[in-house]
């Protein structure tokens, strides 16, 4: 009678893993595969995005560039002007006072935070074991509307006021296409979310051109892969 019990118990795991026998680096390998190919996006040098950002009824045109070597803008125009809004050279991290529009430095502990992501372009996923990130697949989940597979990814945690906070985002991959639809972050007691959707091909890639952080949406009209940029984008302008 065990014989038997253990038998039946054997088949219906045999029956049920097939189902349940995703895993986390599968989930993470189809998603790369069907964007465009690992080896594909290890050649990307630095992406710009032409932007368009609705704020309280207002359209802000909004460009975004990012280097590999985790050189980031952000370059608004606003009531006629140009204005970097933030920028990161790979060492300092700095903004534009709104008050003032002039140019700060970010204080030492963001800038800490900032170069933790320098190795993480074009994607977090690409090369994640040798970082010495983690993954876990949690299982399916409804989001948006659509189901998906959780992934837990642990990256090296930040500073937040003094204190070491772990850095953890849930990714949300809709199950037909293994493409993220959402991503929540929690940092130091801080969570934000991100949608993506209206996934869409440029030079042989898969981006999102539809995105929201909160209710804040932000339509993509543009991306160019590996475009020319003058470093002095990223630098802190010192004064003269």
């Amino acid at each position: 009678m065990n014989t038997l019990k253990s038998l039946i118990v054997a088949l219906i795991i045999a029956i049920i893993a097939p189902v349940n026998g995703q895993t986390a680096d599968e989930i993470i390998n189809n998603y790369l595969e069907n964007t465009g190919g690992v080896e594909n996006w290890k050649k990307l040098t630095g992406t710009k995005m032409v932007a368009q950002v609705n704020q309280g009824g207002m359209q802000i045109p909004v460009t975004i560039f990012s280097g590999n070597k985790g050189e980031q803008a952000v370059v608004i125009e606003l009531q006629g002007k140009t204005i970097t809004q933030f920028a990161f050279d790979g060492e300092t991290m700095w903004s534009t006072n709104f008050m003032t529009m002039k140019a700060e430095k970010s204080d030492k502990e963001t800038t800490d935070n900032m170069k933790l992501s320098a190795n993480d372009f074009p994607n977090p996923f690409i090369g994640y074991k040798e970082k010495g990130y983690k993954v876990e697949y949690l299982g399916k989940e409804t989001k948006e509307g659509t189901e998906t597979f959780k992934v837990q990814l642990t990256m090296e945690p930040v500073m937040v006021n003094g204190v070491e906070s772990p850095s953890i985002s849930y990714y949300y991959f809709e199950t037909e296409n293994y493409v993220p639809i959402l991503i929540e972050t929690t940092q130091g007691g801080n969570k934000t979310t991100i949608t993506m959707s209206d996934y869409q091909e440029v030079d042989g890639l898969y981006f999102p051109f539809a995105l929201s952080q909160g209710p804040q949406p932000i339509e993509i009209k543009e991306i160019v892969l590996n475009p020319e940029i003058e470093s002095d984008l990223f630098k802190f302008p010192e004064e003269k």
